[in-house]
């Protein structure tokens, strides 16, 4: 018995200590396979981040646009040297768009009425001679009356006299008569005549006299343009002082700036001049100094200057604020320049393309200085001499960033 339980004592002594082997063969932080896994696992986290930086270095390396030379020709491409150029001086004010007061037009009835049909609202583009509106006027009725009359005499007229003539031509009426009869006959055309003018100019066509109903005083636009104003009201009275609208011929507006004393040498009539509105940072509008004010405000010293500006697709509003630049004789020394068309705006950049070779250019990053004359100075990113593409920029834009969308892509 005793032996027996000896035996069980020695198995279960060796079977412990196996468990207590295996559990220090596998603990973490020992050799063996743990030290193989995070080796593998550092080789890993290596290999990623070698290829992590790889591609930062794609992504960051330069990026050339590639066109033809032919194709370049088609798109407007042109390349020049960069070179440096003395800038005119430029003087720069603040002002406010203004209609061109000689493109203005306020509109009323000749005669007084009643306003029956209104045909055209704020904001239409009317042409000169439509009908803007339509009035029932009672001194037009009286006017139609002495016309109806002043016809009616005149017919009479006429028969007395062929009358008078038979009579001449048979002896049995004196010569006296036939001229007395001719009077009255001319006298009746011009009456007839008198009433016919006054119904034109309040707006009565021949067609409307020879048609068998009461005209009705229209209103037409004496200059074509857009409608500002309106104050036509069906039903409402009106009368040569009341303005029924206003029309403005918006092709061409005026930018009335304010020139500081100082600047009075430089300034002249006929001086051409640029607009920047903040509604259209990249445009500039191109206009010309047509007036200068005489007397100095003693307040601010500075006089008025009225710049009248071309106004493609009516961009320019009246009271929007503007920005005005006058070039002035250059009188600096000469800086490193490129044209304004030359330069490109990429997500808050200012780029040029660099022309590598005679198809491919590279899109650099410069920093610009003042511009004028539509030249702009090139501070750093440009050096004398590169060639660069000075026009057809924004398709040189066009195709970088179509590359950068087809590599998303991929």
């Amino acid at each position: 018995m005793n032996k027996k339980g000896i035996i069980i004592g020695l198995v279960l002594t060796i079977a412990l200590g196996g468990g207590v082997a295996y559990r220090l063969i596998n603990t973490p932080g020992s050799g063996g396979h743990a030290e193989h896994g995070e080796a593998g696992h550092a080789e890993e986290k290596g290999g990623h981040a070698e290829a992590k930086e790889e591609k930062g270095h794609d992504e960051h390396g330069e990026k050339l646009v590639k066109m033809a030379v032919e194709v370049q020709k088609q798109n407007g491409v042109a390349v020049a040297a960069a070179k440096k150029a003395q800038l005119p001086g430029v003087i720069s004010a603040t002002g406010k768009v203004e209609a061109n007061a000689d493109r203005i037009a306020h509109v009323s009835p000749r005669i007084s009425g009643k306003v029956v049909a209104v045909r055209a609202s704020l904001g239409d583009n009317v042409g000169a001679g439509q009908v803007l509106a339509t009035l029932d006027s009672v001194e037009l009725g009286e006017a139609l009356s002495r016309y109806h009359q002043s016809k009616t005499r005149l017919a009479l007229a006429q028969s007395n006299m062929e009358r008078v003539k038979v009579l001449v031509d048979k002896k049995i009426a004196a010569r006296k008569e036939i001229l007395q009869a001719e009077t009255d006959f001319k006298t009746a055309q011009t009456e007839l005549h008198t009433d016919q003018e006054r119904l034109s100019l309040y707006g009565v066509s021949a067609a409307d006299l020879k048609a068998d109903r009461k005209p009705l005083l229209p209103v037409r636009a004496p200059i074509g343009g857009v409608i500002t104003e309106k104050h036509a009201i069906v039903g409402e009275l009106s009368d040569p002082a009341k303005s029924l609208y206003t029309i403005a011929d918006l092709s061409s507006v005026w930018v009335m700036v304010d020139i500081h004393e100082k600047d009075l040498a430089k300034v002249r009539r006929g001086q051409n001049a640029t607009v920047v509105v903040s509604a259209f940072p990249d445009t500039k509008f191109r206009g010309r100094i047509t007036y200068l004010a005489d007397v100095v405000d003693q307040a601010t010293r500075t006089i008025k200057a009225r710049v009248e500006v071309a106004n493609p697709g009516r961009k320019l509003k009246p009271e929007m604020f503007a920005t005005v630049e006058l070039a002035t004789a250059a009188d600096a020394a000469q800086v490193l320049a490129v044209p304004e068309d030359a330069v490109v705006e990429l997500e808050g950049k200012k780029l040029v393309f660099v022309a590598e070779g005679d198809a491919a250019f590279e899109p650099r990053r410069v920093e610009l200085g003042r511009s004028s004359g539509g030249m702009v100075e090139v501070l750093s990113g440009v050096k004398e001499g590169e060639r660069l593409a000075v026009k057809g920029g924004f398709v040189l834009k066009s195709e970088l960033q179509k590359g950068e969308i087809e590599g998303h892509d991929h």
